[in-house]
């Protein structure tokens, strides 16, 4: 397991589209010298280069099937984007593949076409913080076709220690610097760069609740499968990262359609400091972006195989949510353990707790029968904060077979008290090369 730890401060804003054009366009303009700067750089060797694999092309792929199922629940009312009160399963399934490309150096560009299929509960509707992100508001019962990225990145090496990169589903194996910048350009998700988390950020892997696998008030540009185009751009310098990027909208909030004009588009900001805890790396995030919007993202390692992280965030409660989800307010915490100690230490055990919740405005709003991103139960006259638990096992079956068992406890779904508790049960199958 990797000891490095971080905090991570991010925020969110959005703005006119002029920024934004003038952006790209510099982006674009500057591509080609950034391609040279890499080549005239300096960067220090590695111990032993020879020892280093250096990829310049790669093909992955993976497979992904999640079933969900809750037993009936009380609700003495329902309404277009409550989640429904009956016994319910549903599933869904998908099937991606990553090409990747070196054209030159530093450079990478990745294509990952996508097959999906299925629905979510209650067709992904009725809990702010929903059991899983491997559903969206778009289930089809036919496998239909998308493209979820096509992107271009560039490293450009600034010195310090050489690091070895290792392959991943959108990386390429090879070498780079601890003081670098990163360019990416092009079709991609905002959690791409932004608001990870070693222990909970993939539904394919970790934990599958939408509120644990991203911070639940990051309210990014995407669109209904949580992608969009845009540009973003990292310093690594030290123990200190700092990240930025402008992405475009959808033209209706969780909608399939990007507004293509980018006459709608988000700005995001994001500080990280590693530092060092009791002899583990830890990091903190800090993020700033549209809707207004402030969270903070801690992920610490306690020993060799747990590890613990934080997620907390604030939204502007007066506005629309722009495509993520309902919540205004929220905080989430959960530990990560491998199953070294009983001699699986590719298996894992996660355990996590979020509590998220609304402004007065948007109770009002939602008591009035309004919808929003995914919740609107036609009423709301007693409101609590929704408060989830979600526990799971990761089973290696082998190297590049994982199952995975699945609970989740939801009290107050979509912030009404008078429905619910709810149990949803989940099996996940994944299947990676």
């Amino acid at each position: 397991m990797n000891d490095r730890s971080s905090i991570a401060i991010l925020a969110q804003s959005a703005t006119r589209p002029w920024p934004l054009r003038i952006t790209l366009a510099l982006t674009l303009l500057v591509w080609p010298a950034l391609a040279i700067a890499q080549q005239a750089i300096p960067t220090a060797p590695t111990a032993d280069p020879s020892s280093a694999t250096v990829e310049d092309t790669a093909f992955h792929a993976q497979f992904t099937s999640v079933t969900q199922y809750h037993p009936a629940f009380a609700s003495p009312y329902r309404g277009a984007y409550s989640l429904d009160p009956g016994s319910v399963g549903r599933t869904t399934n998908d099937i991606t593949v990553y090409a990747g490309l070196r054209p030159w150096a530093g450079a990478e560009i990745w294509i990952d076409p996508e097959l999906d299929q299925g629905f979510g509960l209650s067709d992904t509707v009725g809990v702010a913080g929903f059991p899983s992100g491997e559903a969206y508001k778009v289930g089809e019962s036919t496998p239909y076709l998308k493209l979820p990225r096509l992107f271009l990145r560039q490293t450009i090496d600034l010195g310090g220690a050489s690091q070895s990169v290792d392959a991943d589903l959108t990386t390429l194996a090879g070498r780079q610097t601890a003081n670098r910048l990163v360019f990416t350009l092009g079709k991609f998700s905002v959690v791409d760069v932004f608001d990870t988390n070693r222990y909970a950020h993939d539904p394919r892997g970790d934990f599958m609740n939408w509120a644990l696998i991203d911070t639940g008030t990051f309210d990014y540009a995407a669109d209904a499968w949580g992608f969009t185009y845009g540009a973003a751009a990292e310093w690594y310098q030290g123990d200190w990262t700092l990240r930025g990027g402008l992405f475009d909208l959808s033209v209706v909030p969780n909608s399939p359609t990007l507004d293509a004009t980018f006459g709608q588009f988000q700005y995001i900001g994001e500080v990280e400091r590693r530092y060092q805890l009791a002899g583990q790396t830890g990091a903190a995030v800090r993020r700033y972006a549209s809707r207004g919007g402030v969270s903070l993202n801690l992920e610490q390692p306690i020993g060799s195989d747990l590890g613990l992280f934080f997620r907390a965030g604030v939204a502007d409660g007066h506005k629309e949510d722009y495509e993520f989800t309902d919540i205004d307010q929220t905080a989430a915490a959960g530990l990560s353990l491998t199953g070294a100690r009983w001699g699986r230490p590719d298996d894992g055990v996660g355990l996590a707790a979020v509590i998220n919740q609304i402004s007065s405005l948007r109770r009002v709003y939602l008591n009035a029968g309004g919808l929003g991103v995914l919740v609107g139960d036609g009423r709301l006259p007693h409101a609590g904060p929704e408060t989830i638990v979600e526990t799971n096992y990761n089973w290696a079956a082998l190297k590049a077979l994982h199952l995975t068992l699945d609970y989740q406890f939801i009290v107050n779904p979509a912030y009404d008290a008078d429905r619910g508790p709810v149990s949803v049960l989940g099996a996940r199958v994944h299947l990676q090369y």
